[in-house]
């Protein structure tokens, strides 16, 4: 047997999808013994790409490890030549290493991404690719289709028009028809399947159930010999059925009016006519389909084309399909937050037009149509698209140009879409987004998220779930700088100015990393979203966790620390206290410093006080179990002796922890100062 593959083989993959048309097909392997079987089995030795932040805190980590291994080796040779005492030199040097390196970044930002995916599942919306949840805080374009995600896709025929005369439906749809529009409804039936899933299709059948109409228009056994698909250069379909007790063949054809139109060569008056009452039923916001009736001789072979048919034209059916009631006012949150929404859709461009104004769209007059952008060249369009937020009668292919074109103008493109020719166009953008509910198998292995319910405010929550993600993610990692900056310090300043005790061990720093990493990870994690998330411009694509202003602030809180808790190892020192003393006050300095920033870091806006009011559940956890380890470990003989450890006075340990809430008050005061210019630090 041949090998399936190659233009001109008569085999296909497993898995495959017919894109127009009907096809049938012999099964000749299953599973592993397909063709896509052995690709699967070839991809499982291939290994996930990491995320662009995973790159950029895996450097950091690199690097932070080649000189934490430098200088653990300096600070053991240093201490052991001066002091003699080798094995103090050792402890020292791991001390510091262990001090120095930030082991948590790679989990927080697993963690972070983990539960990032989680929740913007909650908000029905499925993260397939963990770059996802990177991009979505940055997103600066969302393009969205029309039927389905910004209306609810439940079609109803509003009004129909045939020879001159218009009839509204009434809202029950059960209204006797007139006669003279049997004809149009019979034919839009025949034009469609007899068990139809599409929208439109439902609604001529729905409507032919609960309207009067005489039965002599419905043909249940007639049978379908040939379909005439829609495709991109025809916006119909048509089917040809053979009638019963028959010597001809019945074909009906439905589709965009002007393809219709063409297909029944209509004289340019007759045109301009239908063409009026398709802008008047256009600006009402309705979808609009124009049927035909054709006859061909039964003792002829099947012509290859729609345009082969002799047709005449039957009329106009407007459909309605109501919008999302959320979506205006998801729309108006995309435009606060600095997010500019973009309706494409295969609709007539006034139909669009109506649309884009209900949901509040801006420049909804401004319309771009498929024949234009397929007659423009990439720079033309790039500048079009500037003030254009509606794209009408654009062909699924069209899509990917107008992905090539806004990234070209430097936007951050998320992309909806849903059939398979929507795949480049999903691909090519920087978030492409897959429909749940309608969306092909094509289409959602080619997006990074898929939209559960096809709800365009759910892709709007994600984008806000994004935003809280990202900020919070870096206030774990300005947190991680700062917290190791006193505790590298307090490692390498002993051996630097020789003195004669270190006075952190390893025990020491085991118990801070306890205290670190569910901190930075869970606490920060859980943080709820700042105020005012949406009412802010997207962050740059390409900005950094560890940018100038955040790894600024971290160094300050770093720095500040480590010379409060050095104040306290001397300020004991002067007052006469040994130096277990020194340590276990310095320690607890050291401690209640970490305490304050973690709780200073969970908002960069407003002051503890007020982010003490806002819940997160596994703070109070957290300090809880920190604090009552705290108290043991100075207060118990044995946990002493393990951390060498004296006994101290409750007013030095009191005095103590107030030295470490001190570090904090330089960044309490900014956060006033900021707020009163008006400034945000995120």
């Amino acid at each position: 047997m041949n090998s399936p593959g190659g233009e001109d083989s008569p085999y296909v993959y497993s898995g495959s999808l017919i894109v127009s048309g009907q096809g049938v097909f012999r099964v000749r392997g299953t599973g592993a013994n397909t063709e896509m079987g052995k690709i699967g089995q070839a991809l499982s030795s291939v290994e996930k790409e990491n995320t662009p932040l995973q790159k950029e805190t895996g450097k950091i980590v690199r690097f932070i490890f080649i000189l934490a291994a430098f200088l653990c080796l300096l600070v053991t040779v240093v201490f052991g030549i001066t002091k003699g005492n080798w094995l103090s030199g050792i402890l020292a040097g791991i001390t510091l290493a262990m001090a120095m390196l930030p082991e948590e970044f790679p989990v927080v930002l697993t963690i972070f991404l983990a539960m990032g995916a989680w929740r913007i599942s909650k908000k029905n919306v499925l993260a397939r690719r963990m770059s996802a949840v990177e991009s979505l805080g940055s997103a600066t374009v969302l393009c969205s289709d029309k039927t389905g995600t910004i209306t609810q896709n439940k079609m109803c025929i509003d009004s129909l028009w045939s020879k001159g005369k218009l009839f509204k439906i009434d809202s029950t749809g059960k209204s006797p028809l007139p006669e003279e529009f049997h004809e149009l409804v019979e034919w839009g039936i025949l034009a469609s399947r007899k068990d139809p899933f599409d929208p439109m299709e439902k609604a001529f059948v729905s409507l032919a159930d609960g309207a009067v109409i005489d039965e002599k228009h419905l043909h249940p056994v007639w049978d379908v010999i040939r379909e005439y698909p829609l495709s991109r250069g025809m916006l119909s379909v048509t089917n040809v059925w053979k009638a019963e007790n028959n010597n001809h063949l019945e074909v009906a054809s439905k589709g965009a009016p002007e393809t219709i139109m063409d297909l029944c060569h209509l004289s340019q008056e007759e045109r301009e006519k239908i063409s009026e009452e398709i802008a008047h039923m256009a600006e009402q916001g309705l979808r609009i389909l124009g049927v035909a009736r054709g006859h061909y001789n039964l003792k002829t072979d099947l012509p290859p084309g729609q345009h082969d048919f002799d047709f005449t034209f039957l009329g106009l059916v407007a459909l309605a399909d109501p919008i999302r009631p959320n979506v205006p006012d998801a729309v108006a949150l995309c435009h606060e937050a600095g997010i500019r929404v973009v309706m494409i859709t295969g609709d007539y461009p006034k139909t669009a037009t109506n649309i884009a104004r209900q949901i509040g769209l801006d420049n909804p007059d401004i319309v771009i149509t498929g024949t234009e952008i397929e007659s423009m060249d990439p720079s033309e369009l790039s500048e079009r698209i500037k003030t254009c937020n509606v794209f009408a009668r654009v062909v699924p292919e069209q899509k990917l140009a107008l992905v090539q074109a806004f990234k070209q103008n430097g936007e951050t493109v998320a992309m909806t879409g849903d059939g398979v020719n929507d795949a480049p166009a999903l691909k090519a953008a920087n978030i492409g987004v897959a429909m749940g509910q309608r969306g092909t198998d094509v289409a959602r292995e080619a997006s990074a998220l898929v939209l559960l319910d096809d709800d365009f405010s759910s892709i709007v929550a994600a984008v806000r779930t994004g935003r809280r993600i990202f900020d919070n993610l870096k206030k774990a990692m300005s947190y991680i700088v700062s917290v190791h900056i006193p505790i590298a310090g307090m490692s390498i300043i002993p051996v630097l100015f020789q003195w004669e005790e270190i006075m952190l061990n390893p025990v020491h720093i085991v118990f801070l990393e306890l205290l670190i990493d569910p901190a930075c990870s869970i606490i920060f994690e859980g943080e709820p979203e700042e105020e005012g998330i949406m009412h802010r411009p997207p962050r740059k694509s390409n900005e950094s966790l560890f940018s100038v202003p955040t790894v600024g602030m971290s160094l300050i809180h770093g720095f500040v620390a480590l010379g409060l808790v050095l104040t306290t190892w001397i300020g004991a020192g002067k007052l006469g206290f040994g130096v277990d003393t020194q340590r276990a006050l310095s320690f607890i300095s050291l401690v209640v410093a970490n305490l304050a920033v973690i709780l200073t870091n969970r908002s960069w806006s407003h002051s503890i006080l007020h982010s003490m009011g806002v819940k997160n559940t596994s703070l109070p956890w957290i300090i809880g179990i920190v604090s009552i380890f705290l108290v043991l470990i100075v207060s118990l003989p044995f946990l002493r002796d393990l951390f060498h450890f004296a006994s101290i006075p409750l007013w030095a340990g009191l005095a103590a922890a107030g030295i470490g809430i001190l570090t904090v008050i330089w960044f309490e005061l900014f956060k006033i100062i900021q707020n009163y210019r008006g400034k945000s630090l995120m």
